[in-house]
């Protein structure tokens, strides 16, 4: 495998179209595709890219995990030697794309390739293929249930819907690692697994105080990676449960009032930054109350799908009258935010700085937080018993059953009859925070429709 470029590999049960997928996210028929199955035995490595992206697929035979028995006729050793082609294949791969076959449903073969693959600790997509036409779409949901996250339905044939299969693959890829600094630490980079905070806020809040606060005090810092005094600053401080990533970052302003290239690049790296991050620290300046700025910017970070902790900063200027105002203002103006804690502080100071860790260690878990799928059922049920949903047109929707789909946040998809309002939405999402331990991490919650 090129050390050079993430690896995609794609497996599945015999005849539900891998190498047809193949060649459609290569873009030419580079895989041998025939109406049999066990064409492909061996592991085919290909080059692709898509929005910019580079990385290698690996076409894989039919994979027939442990107990399953084989195509009808087939040598069971030639079977045995595919299935670890393929298996030799997962280990190597970065992403791991599943093909299911919407006009089978799930086969007791597909279920168990999914057990083998949650125990991989690979990012796995499922493929749902042979989405034809709009009327298949609706039977693609039910891989759901194979506990691998939402499925995407395609059609491999046709095309259909190939895009957002690759939009996909695109988004689970390890990030680019960026040129290392000539005294760069081994394993103190981007995609390294360490918590990644970073601090933002407008601009003279007092990021660069808190951010040095933080490094700096009581700590050993690893490894710096600074860039230019208008750059984001990377610092990896090791801490008594760990290390953090912490990211210093320009203050952000709107953007009609960035008149310069550099600060407008600022920005960008400032974006980018909170988009890479596991979790940030809202800065917000106490002193002056929340501004319409800080609502804009909490929207962004809020979209961006990170844990957050809100940092009152200059807590130490505010009179108890004051200090219960802004508590006020952000319950009211902020009401976005109900999940994140709110700690004051004074970074000047550094009093009470020393909070900040134990929240962003709550953070982190409930971030990284996976629900068994019977609590979860459970939850839902007993949610759905003691507050049924509200009739809409005299029909009243059910919720037939819940998966989560994936951490970093949590997201859940609930399966039900009809859609439900969002008010009940947020009745749910409340359920499971107090359930689940979810406080301090945003949930995502999504609605699929199914009949039953």
């Amino acid at each position: 495998m090129s050390a050079d470029r993430p690896t995609v590999a794609v497996v599945g049960r015999p005849n539900v179209g891998k190498s047809t997928l193949v060649n459609r996210i290569v873009g030419r028929r580079a895989a041998i595709v025939e109406e049999r199955p066990g064409v492909t035995r061996d592991r085919k490595e290909y080059e692709a890219e898509w929005r910019g992206r580079a990385f290698r697929v690996v076409d894989t035979g039919g994979w027939l995990a442990p107990g399953d028995p084989g195509l009808t006729g087939e040598d069971p050793q030639l079977a045995a030697k595919v299935s670890r082609q393929a298996e030799a294949a997962l280990r190597e791969a970065d992403v791991v794309v599943l093909v299911v076959d919407v006009t089978t449903g799930i086969t007791e073969e597909d279920a168990r390739v999914a057990r083998v693959l949650q125990r991989a600790g690979r990012p796995v997509i499922v493929a749902a293929n042979k989405v034809d036409d709009e009327r298949r779409e609706a039977d693609a949901w039910g891989f759901a249930r194979l506990g691998l996250g939402d499925p995407v339905p395609v059609s491999a044939l046709h095309g259909r819907l190939a895009g957002e299969l690759l939009d996909a693959i695109v988004a689970a890829l390890p990030a680019p690692a960026p040129p290392a600094a000539p005294d760069a630490a081994p394993g103190t980079g981007p995609g390294d697994g360490i918590f990644s905070v970073a601090i933002v806020g407008r601009p003279n809040v007092g990021k660069s105080t808190l951010f040095n606060r933080l490094v700096g005090h009581e700590r050993a810092v690893v490894h710096d990676l600074p860039g230019t005094t208008r750059d984001a600053v990377d610092t990896v401080v090791e801490t008594d449960e760990g290390p953090l990533r912490f990211v210093d970052t320009a203050g952000l302003r709107r953007r009609s009032r960035i008149d310069e290239p550099t600060e407008y690049y600022s920005l960008v790296r400032a974006l980018q930054a909170i988009d890479r991050a596991d979790a940030a620290l809202l800065v917000l300046d106490a002193s002056e109350g929340v501004t319409a700025q800080d609502q804009r910017l909490a929207e962004r970070v809020d979209a961006a799908g990170t844990a957050i902790v809100i940092v009152a900063n200059k807590w130490d200027l505010l009179d108890a009258e004051r200090r219960a105002a802004f508590r006020r203002q952000v319950a009211d103006e902020l009401s976005f935010l109900a999940y994140a804690p709110l700690v004051p502080v004074s970074a000047l100071t550094g009093r009470r700085v020393h909070q900040l860790l134990p929240a962003l260690r709550a953070a982190e878990a409930a971030y990284h937080r996976r629900v068994p799928t019977a609590a979860l059922n459970r939850v839902v049920r007993e949610a759905q018993a003691a507050h049924p949903p509200p009739a809409i047109r005299r029909h009243r929707p059910r919720i037939l059953y819940a998966t989560q789909g994936a951490t970093d946040p949590p997201t859940f998809t609930l399966f039900a009859t009809r859609p439900l309002p969002a008010p009940y939405l947020r009745y749910l999402e409340r359920k499971l925070r107090e359930a689940f331990d979810l406080g301090p991490t945003p949930i995502k919650l999504r609605v699929r429709r199914r009949s039953g």
